[in-house]
């Protein structure tokens, strides 16, 4: 067992970075990841992908106060968007994840595959918005709010990889879309984190230390390792280039994108 909490522990390190870095909250990294380590510890497939999802969001809860808070302090953050869209992602995560319980691990791989590769082609060619694009009004952003909750909680993810596009396509600053997507995730990871716990609830095939479909060993340790390296990376979002800070995201999720695609045959 001190093997692979040891495991986590880098895997939270690694992925602490990154999420301070691009304000992805981590889970785009953390699924592809956690699905190879669950299955070497051979977690039962047909719970394992679940697993990986319920404890991305369950991390993603502690990541994003370390990232809010380290974006905040450069004054990136743009509360009067969060507090628009809050309701709109609580919704949406619930509903995504009694969706999510209700699928095949198969059908839940091919939908995180599918939007890291649209969120990775998107950032890579850095397709300009109209220059006279504004975000839109209460109805606009609750109906994106809804649908970044609810395909963030199917997919594990805090909601940055839609969030940050949609975003700057509306001209949200770079710097402001990385620190806003950051504090997106709070709300979506506390109410998604609730979403897997009840619906594994009583479950079987589930490893022993598991809370609903939430894997605590795994959780602690990722919690610690983004702890320590969450703050570098976001002092190193505000020195580096926005177009290379676009270029390093969509090769991460090109990278753990091509990865899943491969696991699946």
């Amino acid at each position: 067992m001190h093997w692979w909490l040891l495991t986590y522990l880098v895997l939270g390190l690694f992925v602490g970075f990154f999420a301070g870095l691009l304000g992805i909250g981590g889970g785009i990294i953390i699924v592809p990841l956690l699905l190879m380590v669950f299955s070497m510890e051979h977690f039962p497939d047909d719970r394992v992908l679940h697993l990986a999802l319920g404890t991305s969001i369950a991390s993603i809860v502690f990541t994003s106060m370390s990232t809010v808070w380290a974006h905040q302090r450069h004054h990136t953050v743009r509360w009067d968007i969060l507090r628009k869209v809050t309701p709109g992602v609580v919704g949406g995560t619930l509903l995504g994840t009694f969706v999510a319980n209700a699928l095949p691990s198969r059908y839940l791989a091919i939908f995180f595959i599918a939007f890291a590769f649209y969120s990775a082609i998107q950032m890579w060619l850095d397709i300009k918005p109209a220059p006279t694009r504004q975000l839109p009004g209460w109805m606009g952003m609750t109906a994106a709010a809804l649908l970044v909750g609810a395909l963030s909680s199917l997919i594990g993810v805090g909601g940055g990889f839609l969030a940050i596009p949609l975003l700057t396509m509306c001209n949200v600053p770079m710097l402001n879309a990385i620190g806003t997507s950051a504090a997106i995730g709070l709300p979506l990871a506390l109410s998604g984190t609730l979403g897997y716990i009840y619906t594994g609830l009583g479950k079987d095939h589930l490893p022993a230390l598991s809370l609903g479909y939430v894997y605590l060993p795994a959780l602690a340790g990722i919690v610690i390792g983004t702890f320590v390296t969450v703050p570098y990376g976001a002092r190193a979002a505000h020195r580096v280039p926005v177009t290379t800070l676009k270029r390093v995201f969509s090769v991460v999720l090109i990278v753990l994108a091509t990865k899943m695609l491969a696991s699946l045959f």
